[in-house]
């Protein structure tokens, strides 16, 4: 189950997990079309369009015992009022805390009170702001919001094993990705700071991430054994230079992995 799977990388996800033969429940607040999955050994999964807003407490229960997924993953967040602090309202600066975090606080909930199935996995696709010293001064209360979100799934993780529930649940953070309504009010928000053209701006960025790249990413993780998955250096320990495009909340990718994955993923707990 994808939830935020409309646009973005929730779109690239769902359509990759199809792609690795999984059934997958998208859920978007409005109806969307998504490619046929065809039935060849590569693309034999199915996607099952599912309307509902995340962010509707009831949502998370009503989905969850209608289709009893293995796996659950957030993507749903809303795009941020990009401005200086000075030109924010309380309104605009704590929409992220107001959808993301809520959309994360009822769904983990619901999945430690139902709860999912033994050996289920939850994965929380935060951002890689939650990792920036500096945070991300144009955006609000974002990079706090999705720092709260790795947060609430270590949380989760934590009562999950206090209830030998054997779920597990993930935060993913993607450091930067244009495709994407947050990425590209970013990128021309902080082009404009700099005084520099998109072009020229983007070309300074390392790897940048994409829908696609998320999604084979995700299908990768979703495969793994959560026992199989080795400790990862923390992120103030790893090279500036290596700019990982997604971490989590504390593991690395087992060596299994194919090694473009490897570059772009960083487990951080589970």
């Amino acid at each position: 189950m994808v939830v935020g799977a409309s646009r973005g990388l929730g779109r690239g996800i769902a359509i990759a997990l199809a792609e690795a033969g999984f059934p997958v429940v998208a859920v978007s607040r409005t109806q969307t079309g998504f490619p046929d999955p065809g039935t060849d050994g590569n693309r034999a999964g199915t996607i099952r369009p599912e309307v509902a807003d995340a962010g509707d407490a009831t949502v998370p229960a009503r989905l969850i015992d209608r289709y009893a997924p293995q796996a659950v993953i957030l993507v749903a967040g809303a795009v941020p009022h990009m401005r200086p602090l000075h030109e924010q309202t309380w309104e605009t600066f704590s929409v992220n805390w107001h959808i993301d975090v809520r959309v994360t606080f009822h769904w983990l909930r619901e999945a430690l009170l139902t709860p999912m199935q033994p050996g289920s996995r939850v994965v929380v696709v935060s951002s890689g702001a939650a990792l920036n010293s500096n945070g991300s001064p144009l955006s609000g209360g974002y990079a706090g919001a999705k720092a709260t979100q790795r947060f609430i799934t270590g949380y989760a993780q934590d009562e999950a094993n206090r209830a030998g529930l054997g779920i597990t649940f993930t935060t993913v953070l993607p450091f930067f990705s244009p495709q994407t309504g947050v990425g590209e009010s970013a990128v021309l928000a902080y082009a404009a700071r700099a005084g520099q053209p998109v072009e020229e701006f983007l070309q300074q960025q390392q790897s940048l991430v994409t829908p696609e790249i998320a999604g084979n990413a995700l299908a990768e993780l979703i495969q793994a054994n959560a026992a199989h998955v080795a400790p990862a250096l923390p992120p103030q320990r790893r090279r500036a230079t290596e700019n990982p495009l997604i971490a989590s909340t504390g593991h690395s990718l087992p060596v299994s992995y194919s090694r473009a994955i490897q570059s772009r993923l960083l487990i951080v707990g589970q």
